[in-house]
């Protein structure tokens, strides 16, 4: 028995134009033996036609094939009894905004595996966008502080950057980060701007895309405890772009202070654990948030704190929020941004921010979407790492139940829903969703 593969349309966000599968890969089905069927897209990064040349065959929804493939979630009302569907849902912290298509799946039956749950034995992610949104979060945060700084009227090599999706591939946009890193090390930055910190949050897949970027810029690494000396006694280099990376053990500390930070007990029980994190915030020029938060874990950076601190000299003048948890660990992120109208600008006097870069306070850039500002090269590397799960799960039995069901194992790991039933790794969502 051979399962269809189905690609859905991208219909959630207007600028998301990232597929599951490629052309390449769809090939590489079809000549295995599977039938592929795609919704046709006029945005999508991939062509219609690249599809229909590598063997699949263009369907208007509905698909009738019972495996479908997506990247955002996909909306209420289209999920089909005995299917099984796969892609980003949003579902695992038991976020309020999507329990009502979680209890649609369970209401018509259908199956979910969730990508960010695809993990190996250790728990790390095997199909993943993350070293995109670094990649992609990181150029428009330079480019952001570039325009930000315009707006002050301080001219800074930052100003020839743009948005990522306006460059045509990951590479050109590297060459012009490339030039500006020259600038920067022949002419230096200007008085405004030094000494230009760069503080990144986290130490994953987003985290390493961010110090991707940051490589091709003069660097020079430094420890958080380094950062106040640095200001305090004028020890920089205009020619230097000076990093500084923040893990667990730089942003909170044990309420009992007689005890040492304990990583693992820090995961189990972080209710434990405050943030120490608001020490280094006037030491930052831009903060890159690029960790893993939920509402368990303390916030890094909150209204109260702006409010009593900031003043127009205040240091950070950026926040590019990769996490983009809305009121998250970075509080005042009030939702996330679109490709189209990426910043705004926080007034912590007023508690107040407005779209762009003008205003009085601190600009933020909060892109929910940052890997579609790559669509081409995000999408291969995770189809990529796809592929090898599918011949399997599309030759599998899907209707025995769940405990007897001969799935590859993180496959099986990542499903949340079996016929409408939770899981059992996943029961505890039941709570969200009586909430």
């Amino acid at each position: 028995m051979k399962h269809k593969i189905g690609i859905r349309y991208e219909d959630k966000y207007l600028m998301e134009r990232r597929v599951a599968l490629v052309p390449a890969h769809v090939k590489v089905l079809r000549e295995k033996g599977f039938e592929i069927e795609v919704v046709p897209s006029d945005k999508r990064v991939f062509k219609d036609q690249e599809y229909v040349a590598a063997g699949a065959v263009l369907k208007e929804a509905p698909l009738s094939a019972d495996i479908i493939l997506g990247v955002k979630e996909m909306p209420i009302d289209y999920f089909e009894a005995g299917k099984t569907y796969i892609f980003f849902s949003h579902t695992i912290k038991g976020q309020e905004y999507n329990m009502p298509l979680l209890q649609n799946m369970i209401d018509r039956k259908a199956s979910l595996i969730d990508y960010e749950r695809i993990v190996d034995e250790q728990g790390r992610r095997l199909i993943f966008f993350g070293r995109f949104a670094g990649l992609a979060g990181t150029i428009n945060s330079l480019w952001s502080l570039g325009q930000r700084m315009k707006v002050k009227g301080v001219s800074s090599p930052f100003e020839r950057l743009q948005q990522t999706h306006h460059y045509d591939s990951l590479e050109e946009a590297k060459a012009v980060i490339s030039g500006i890193g020259k600038e920067i090390a022949a002419n230096g930055l200007p008085e405004e701007l030094t000494p230009l910190v760069i503080g990144v949050t986290g130490n994953g897949n987003v985290s390493k895309g961010a110090q991707e970027i940051l490589q091709l810029l003069p660097v020079k690494e430094i420890e958080p405890g380094d950062l106040a000396s640095l200001r305090a006694e004028g020890n920089y280099d205009a020619h230097t772009v000076y990093k500084v990376i923040f893990e667990e053990p730089d942003l909170v500390e044990c309420m009992d202070s007689s005890q040492p930070f304990n990583l693992q007990e820090y995961y189990d029980e972080p209710e434990k654990y405050r943030s120490v994190f608001d020490q280094y915030i006037p030491q930052l020029t831009v903060l890159m948030n690029c960790m893993y938060w939920d509402d368990r874990y303390p916030r890094i950076v909150t209204r109260e704190y702006l409010k009593n601190n900031w003043n127009e000299s205040f240091n950070l003048k950026v926040i590019g929020d990769v996490t983009c948890d809305p009121e998250g660990s970075v509080e005042i992120t009030f939702e996330g941004t679109k490709i189209v109208d990426p910043v705004f600008t926080y007034d912590p006097d007023n508690d107040t921010h407005q779209m762009g870069f003008e205003g009085k306070g601190i600009l933020v850039m909060a892109v929910e979407i940052l890997p579609s500002e790559l669509p081409r090269e995000s999408s291969l590397a995770f189809s990529e790492a796809l592929i090898p799960f599918l011949p399997d799960l599309a030759e599998a039995d899907l209707n025995v139940p769940f405990e007897q069901l001969d799935i590859p194992a993180p496959l099986k790991r990542a499903m949340i829903l079996h016929h409408g039933q939770l899981t059992p790794d996943y029961e505890y969502l039941q709570q969200y969703l009586d909430a």
